[in-house]
């Protein structure tokens, strides 16, 4: 049998490294083993507990939704060609922004450190002692939030500060200056939508929903920054920062990954097991779940791209057209978006 029980302090234990995580001038989390290869940091059980309840979703014969990256329907915008156009162009301030609001966003998710889940024994018949949302709070989002923005009584950088290694290590410290952040990238909730549970349970799995889609949106991100920093075409008098780059953002995906893991397994849970109503009845968790979990994949994969995408081609055209010819400039760049949506 498993271990399926597990402790706050076997949840945050890291590997004993070879060697910790250095990068553009960067004290970082995680480290290497003894062949040189990163390990992610709080995996040393986290990893195995996961597998572990992942295990007992399919024994018991419940449904383990999708988080795969099959989900996203659309590219990134600007796709890696565009990307290619602007650097060219002498437009790297661009990807200078996108790199900084990609590290920004992550370190916003050191507040689910300081955010305890709701009581779900309470809402849920069957004993969850065992499983993956029976451990929300016992080091689940404390090792999800330090990993996004750091453990703060330490010094040591998290994906916020991978983001701002990777950009350091293509364009040098402080080559440009701050870049405009949105404010929010989650989707917007208008009145109850499961009423049927406390308020707390539901803004809670709510934030999960979105968080998971958030996750997976990211592998987009992670395929275009690779795709663009990869092309022997680009950073050509900066090869070794590139490479350095494209590792950073690849370690970047490793840590996620367990984030989707462990989120995927929760919410199926959830799905399967029997949920305690507020009129004092119980109902299947998958008919709270399923009738939002599809509407929440149409916005982050839908409207959540096409708003974004809008954004940023308005920030990039008023700067495409402040040079010299921009006109031409900008109609090109717009042409290299139509090709990339006919190659898919």
């Amino acid at each position: 049998m498993p271990k399926l029980v597990y402790s706050r302090e076997e949840l945050l234990a890291s590997h004993p490294y070879a060697e910790y995580h250095m990068a553009a001038g960067h004290k970082l989390h995680g480290g290497f083993d003894p062949s040189g290869n990163y390990v992610p940091p709080r995996s040393l059980h986290r990893i195995p507990a996961i597998d572990a309840w992942r295990g007992e979703v399919e024994r018991k014969g419940w449904k383990l939704i999708d988080c795969s990256a099959d989900l996203l329907k659309m590219g990134n915008y600007p796709s890696p060609e565009q990307q290619w156009f602007l650097l060219e162009n002498g437009l790297e301030r661009t990807m200078w922004n996108s790199l900084t609001i990609a590290g920004v966003i992550e370190g916003r998710g050191a507040l689910l450190a300081n955010f305890p889940a709701p009581d779900f024994q309470s809402i849920i018949v069957e004993d969850i002692s065992a499983l993956c949302i029976g451990h929300l709070n016992k080091g689940l989002l404390v090792a999800h939030g330090w990993d996004e923005g750091g453990n703060p009584e330490t010094d040591i950088g998290a994906h916020n500060k991978m983001w701002f290694a990777a950009r350091d290590a293509l364009f040098g410290r402080d080559a440009y200056g701050r870049a405009e952040i949105p404010e929010s990238i989650t989707r917007p909730e208008s009145g109850r939508l499961m009423p049927q549970i406390p308020l707390e349970h539901e803004q809670y799995l709510l934030l999960l929903m979105n968080l998971t889609m958030i996750e997976v949106r990211a592998e987009a991100t992670f395929r275009f920054n690779e795709q663009v920093v990869k092309n022997p075409g680009a950073f050509k008098s900066n090869r070794n920062g590139a490479n350095l780059a494209a590792d950073l953002i690849n370690r970047i995906r490793m840590d996620e990954n367990i984030h989707v893991a462990s989120l995927r397994v929760m919410l199926s849970e959830f799905r399967g097991l029997t949920i305690k109503t507020v009129d004092g009845g119980t109902m299947p968790g998958k008919d709270l779940f399923d009738p939002l979990w599809e509407p929440m994949i149409k916005y982050h994969t839908g409207e959540a791209f096409e708003f974004s995408r809008n954004q940023t081609r308005d920030a990039l055209q008023r700067q495409i057209l402040s040079l010299p010819d921009g006109e031409k400039l900008f109609a090109r760049f717009e042409s290299l978006e139509h090709r990339a949506m006919a190659a898919q």
